[in-house]
């Protein structure tokens, strides 16, 4: 699978469309040939995102239709819930391999669908084939897979400071909560009264309490039933999710030694005993975890930041697309985030 392959980005005008051509821009291997958005067929690229003027100066969006992707070795799709599921099935026949940053294909159970997203799949019998897009947790089924579920922000952060202790032994697999702050761009582009300036400034304020449609994916991705409750931070960028479990009777280990065990060698997941900021991995592909066992509560607890349209979505829907080509999963991707 060496040499360049051509790539194309549906719902390229989105904050995350936004960022996978950003660093699609600097990658060796891939060359962007498409790029589409619908309600913005016709315009230049620059003129929507001027901070891609200099990488893209010739790149128009087109429409958001499968024939745009004939022929293209890549696609990621960067759509709203539920488009996907329309345009995959005719993708999946004249591309060679899809990228989907949606949760149109995470939930391997069709009948979750309704009671989370409250519709059914229009194309259940492809669950089975996506393939979940968590390398850290399971890359041995992306070399060569043909559609990928690429996870998003709260699900990445909450599964990679929990999954190795549930998979450990270590903490019961029942009765763990999440609490998670994102900010803004994890909404999306569109404007809403939730989202806008005056709302979020200077607030900090939980949302979709008890109803939150990543649970069950995160529920999946952990192997364990949880309360999540996120919240919206007045911040451009970033995820950061505290996580809580109970640890398994007998059981006393350190958070901190799991999660070094588990992640080693992993080249975009940083265990420390430094508390995780969001700045910290600003721009970057990275994910910056710590844990601790507070022996007073018998609580043991762990902590994880990401930039939400990096790891969280653009750079982690890139690394699969790596790991999908056979190629190294960094190519092309930030390990160090941007400061001041």
């Amino acid at each position: 699978m060496g040499g360049t392959k051509t790539v194309a980005v549906f719902g390229a005008s989105g904050y995350a469309g936004a960022e996978l051509l950003r660093l699609l821009a600097s990658h060796p291997k891939f060359e962007v040939v498409a790029a589409t958005a619908s309600s913005h067929e016709g315009m230049a690229v620059a003129d929507l995102h001027p901070a891609l003027a200099a990488a893209y100066p010739g790149l128009s969006f087109g429409p958001s239709e499968a024939s745009v992707a004939d022929g293209v070795d890549l696609v990621f799709c960067a759509l709203p819930h539920g488009a996907s599921q329309q345009l995959v099935p005719k993708l999946l026949e004249n591309a060679g391999h899809i990228v989907d940053l949606a949760a149109d294909f995470r939930l391997k159970d069709p009948g979750l669908y309704p009671i989370w997203y409250h519709e059914e799949h229009s194309c259940p019998e492809l669950l089975e084939e996506a393939v979940y897009g968590l390398p850290e947790l399971d890359r041995e089924k992306l070399l060569g897979a043909k559609l990928v579920a690429s996870p998003g922000c709260y699900v990445t952060a909450g599964s990679l400071a929990l999954a190795p202790l549930v998979k450990a032994g270590a903490v019961a697999s029942t009765g763990i909560i999440v609490d998670a702050a994102s900010g803004v761009s994890g909404a999306g582009r569109k404007l809403a009264e939730g989202t806008q300036f005056c709302t979020v400034d200077e607030d900090f304020t939980a949302y979709a309490l008890l109803s939150h449609r990543h649970t069950p994916e995160m529920e999946q991705a952990i192997g364990a039933q949880l309360l999540f409750t996120p919240h919206l931070a007045p911040m451009n960028r970033g995820i950061l999710a505290t996580c809580y479990a109970r640890p398994v009777p007998d059981r006393r280990d350190d958070p901190l030694d799991v999660l070094g065990r588990a992640y080693a060698g992993e080249p975009f997941v940083v265990v420390s005993e430094r508390l995780p900021s969001t700045k910290a991995t600003l721009g970057s592909n990275a994910a910056h975890l710590t844990g601790r066992l507070d022996e007073r509560t018998g609580w043991a607890v762990t902590i994880c930041a990401l930039d939400n349209l990096v790891k969280g979505a653009a750079g982690q829907a890139v690394q699969c697309a790596n790991a999908v080509m056979g190629w190294p999963e960094t190519t092309g991707l930030p390990v160090a985030g941007m400061a001041p």
